[in-house]
């Protein structure tokens, strides 16, 4: 548990990053509340520096801003499941998870992505039949892989100019 309780920290990071709370007296009340949250953890004990951060470190990876919003969006998850497993009767664990859940919300879908890679992972590349479909779709993924923005700016103002609505 204690592993968990060195990242409250980044709660205010994400928050940040969203935007939700700048310069608002919101992010104090949070901070006040993730302080006594620490509190409850004993986020202060000498083991929480051991092996280095668990979200941060992850969030170096992500530099994109769509790229760092599915993490985020698992992360924010994983607070919610800490959350779920503490005494709901305090306010401040209660107003964090209020917080929190209004964050994941404005968050795109990241769990939908995590399997699609953890499908991608499992893909026998072996099989014949993958082979098969795989050496079917390649030149799709490829015309994918090479899509500009401004291609699919172009390809979007043709079809609009074909369409006699």
């Amino acid at each position: 548990m204690t592993c968990q309780t060195y990242c409250l920290f980044i709660l205010s990071v994400i928050m940040i990053y969203f935007g939700r709370f700048g310069n608002s007296s919101i992010l104090a009340h949070l901070q006040n509340d993730i302080d006594q949250l620490k509190a409850d953890f004993n986020a202060s004990h000498s083991d929480v520096a051991d092996d280095g951060p668990i979200f941060t470190k992850k969030l170096m990876n992500w530099t994109e801003r769509n790229e760092k919003r599915i993490i985020l969006s698992q992360i924010v998850s994983m607070y919610l499941e800490m959350l779920d497993k503490t005494d709901k009767s305090k306010a401040h664990i209660r107003h964090i998870s209020e917080e929190l859940y209004t964050l994941r919300n404005s968050l795109p879908d990241g769990l939908k992505k995590l399997e699609d890679l953890k499908d991608l992972a499992k893909l026998q590349m072996t099989d014949l039949k993958i082979q098969r479909k795989a050496a079917h779709e390649l030149f799709s993924v490829l015309q994918k892989l090479v899509e500009t923005p401004t291609s699919l700016k172009r390809k979007r103002s043709q079809s609009q100019s074909r369409c006699k609505c």
